[in-house]
């Protein structure tokens, strides 16, 4: 069976490894001020959280305490691998491991250290022969989510279970047994450069277009950056093959959405990869989201010479809206981009 292809942390130059005792305590302080940063620090004041976060040894005997230091040795991030059947785990059912108290410096955010733990974290969990990797994060912790999406953690809605407390927990799991097919995921920032490639070659393939337009279809970094950029990742080779865009939750990526809906826009596949419905996998990920969002229709505009889209969207179940029809001018002709929708 081929190994998973895994690529590096992004930015990250420093090194990932296993805590040892003498570690326990800056992994603990590190800890503490991870979470009281976070958006429910005011809930990690409490004489019993701070015990458990603090009980690194504790979390060290139940799997794997992974810390992540930099090039001078100085500890900035933190993760606990969980066995199943420890004490410290609330989600892990038998043959699965658990992912808990990922935390990093809140004075070196955002250099790759949360993507290296996660990455080491998998790579581990596989070790023990785990089927899947699980975690919950609380629905305000926007970056951890992310974070995870990046990963390709899929969201578990169905083993969620409101406990009337002031956290509102998401669970997520990522499957370790899959080295083949295709993974899902939110785009890294290593790989925003090929993804404007991939849509700039997927689209201009087909259809002559404006310089204006193909400049657009470029912009991934600031899609990444305000909204969601997803890609289709082989996973035996880790090439990209295919990407689209959807807004983050509770807003709109372009002016077609309206309340209650989902809009989605770039539905982009490698010309060198088609006919592996890499197209409709992504758009079914995209109804997905929606029911999770709780929106009641998806909906998106398409070029009317974009008849294989049509084709494909038709096929789905999706219905044309000719009363929300966008018509616009465009060298000194004018186009009229049809409007498709999927009601949930």
């Amino acid at each position: 069976m081929p190994d998973l292809v895994v690529p590096p942390a992004p930015t990250f130059a420093g090194e990932v490894r296993q805590a040892t005792p003498a570690d326990f305590e800056a992994v603990a302080d590190l800890t503490r001020r991870g979470f009281l940063s976070g958006p429910y620090g005011h809930l990690h004041a409490s004489p019993e959280r701070e015990a458990y976060e603090r009980d690194s040894a504790g979390r060290a005997a139940a799997g794997a305490l992974l810390v992540a230091t930099d090039a001078a040795g100085t500890i900035v991030g933190t993760a606990s691998l969980l066995r199943f059947g420890q004490p410290n785990t609330r989600l892990a059912r038998e043959g699965e491991a658990e992912l808990r108290l990922v935390a990093t410096d809140p004075l070196v955010r955002g250099g790759g250290i949360g993507d290296a733990l996660v990455a080491a974290s998998i790579g581990e969990a596989r070790s023990w022969g785990a089927r899947s990797l699980v975690l919950d994060t609380g629905s305000l912790n926007v970056a951890a989510q992310r974070l995870y999406l990046r990963w390709g953690f899929q969201r578990q809605v169905a083993r969620e279970r409101p406990d009337g407390s002031e956290v509102i927990s998401l669970v997520y799991s990522f499957d370790l047994a899959a080295t083949t097919g295709v993974l899902v995921r939110l785009v890294r920032a290593s790989e925003i450069e090929t993804v404007a490639d991939l849509t700039e070659n997927a689209y201009t393939s087909d259809y002559e277009l404006p310089d204006g337009y193909r400049q657009s279809l470029r912009l991934v970094a600031s899609r990444a950056r305000d909204h969601e950029v997803w890609v289709a990742e082989d996973r035996e080779t880790g090439s990209l093959l295919a990407t689209v865009a959807t807004p983050r939750p509770g807003s709109w990526i372009s002016e077609l959405g309206q309340t209650g809906e989902l809009d989605f826009r770039l539905l982009a596949v490698d010309p060198s990869a088609r006919g592996r419905g890499l197209g409709e996998l992504l758009t079914r990920h995209v109804l997905e989201l929606g029911r999770e969002r709780g929106v009641q229709r998806v909906v998106m505009n398409s070029g009317p010479e974009m008849l294989g889209a049509h084709r494909l969207y038709d096929r789905m179940g999706f219905r044309r809206l000719p009363e929300r029809a966008v018509t616009f001018e465009d060298s000194g002709r004018t186009v009229t981009l049809l409007t498709f929708a999927y009601d949930l």
